[in-house]
């Protein structure tokens, strides 16, 4: 997982990510975009698969999204994944200008006029009539034309169980949130998208699931000790959302939203991170030396999991090759 990255600089992160034993880049987007840093990733290594996770949906059109997805799955040659989420309504409506009413019915839509446009690139019909996106015009000046791989996949990020079972529904994946630890997955992600892919006709194994995962490695305490802080920062940081406060709570961390947000409403920043204990830690994150990192992750999630993102991965070059090993050693199982 990276934040997109200068578009200089993104050549020699994709080439590195690929010699180190990567299978792929995860984009997420904040000040800048995930498709350009995509587009420059593919050529510069042609064998990661790619994604975006996640891209805004809202303030760009399902056609633009699609269109822009086809182009990245040509370019990759069909290994572009495009992963979207609603983003919160302050993002949305006052940085964005975009609407936010309905945002898990909208997405729904949404996905579903994303994969109508793919289907209006093959055929020259766009026929999409949905409660939020009415799309029926193309004219093959208008279509950027057939390519020869697959439809990329879309996948949505999910947190409730509401969206858990939309991304079952009507989506090929889901993107966990990083808080996502295996009691969550067992007692919310997996069922509630087993009861979407029901509801579809399909079967649960047709649908990724996508688990970032925060790690704290090293072969001494005194290694780990600066991860782990950072770990409990970002952690903090997520933390501090009420939407996510159920997942504390039921891995038996009760308050510790409402613990964060007073933090955070008085500017301490540092008492936000202290808020996540060690406790939490063991149980929101995996604390391992290098030599036993893959197994306990596949012990771990490999029960659910489809897709390990590696959420810290990032850093020093020595780290990053590190758990690039790490990660081409999960991939060969």
């Amino acid at each position: 997982m990276t934040l997109p990255q200068h578009l200089g600089k993104i050549g020699e992160l994709a080439r590195h990510a690929q010699a180190a034993g990567f299978s792929g880049l995860l984009f997420t987007e904040a000040g800048r975009t995930a498709y350009l840093n995509a587009a420059l990733a593919s050529q510069a290594a042609p064998d990661l698969e790619l994604s975006t996770g996640v891209a805004v949906a809202f303030p760009r059109s399902p056609f633009v999204t699609a269109a822009t997805a086809w182009e990245l799955q040509e370019a990759t040659a069909g290994k572009f994944r495009l992963g979207l989420g609603t983003q919160v309504r302050t993002h949305v409506v006052r940085r964005y200008g975009a609407t936010f009413d309905h945002p898990g019915p909208r997405l729904r839509d949404y996905v579903l006029a994303v994969k109508a446009c793919f289907a209006a690139f093959r055929t020259g019909t766009l026929d999409h009539h949905g409660p939020f996106y009415d799309l029926d015009f193309i004219t093959p000046q208008w279509s950027p034309g057939v390519i020869e791989a697959p439809d990329p996949k879309v996948d949505v990020a999910a947190v409730n169980p509401w969206m858990l079972r939309m991304a079952g529904e009507v989506a090929d994946g889901v993107h966990v949130h990083p808080l996502g630890e295996p009691g969550y997955l067992a007692r919310h992600v997996a069922p509630k998208v087993a009861e979407g892919a029901a509801k579809a006709a399909r079967s649960p194994s047709d649908i990724a699931i996508i688990v970032p995962v925060m790690t704290i490695v090293g072969d001494s305490d005194e290694e780990r000790h600066q991860e782990r802080e950072l770990v409990r920062a970002s952690m903090s940081f997520y933390g501090s959302t009420p939407n996510y406060a159920f997942i504390w709570d039921e891995a038996g961390f009760e308050g510790t939203t409402a613990r964060i947000r007073e933090k955070q409403k008085a500017g301490d920043f540092a008492g936000m991170a202290a808020q996540i204990t060690d406790e939490h830690l063991a149980v929101f994150a995996t604390d391992s030396t290098w030599d036993t990192l893959g197994d306990n992750l596949v012990d771990k999630y490999g029960g659910v999991a489809t897709r390990l993102v590696l959420y810290n991965a990032l850093g020093d070059r020595e780290r990053f090759e590190r758990y690039g090993e790490v990660a081409r050693g999960i991939s060969r199982r």
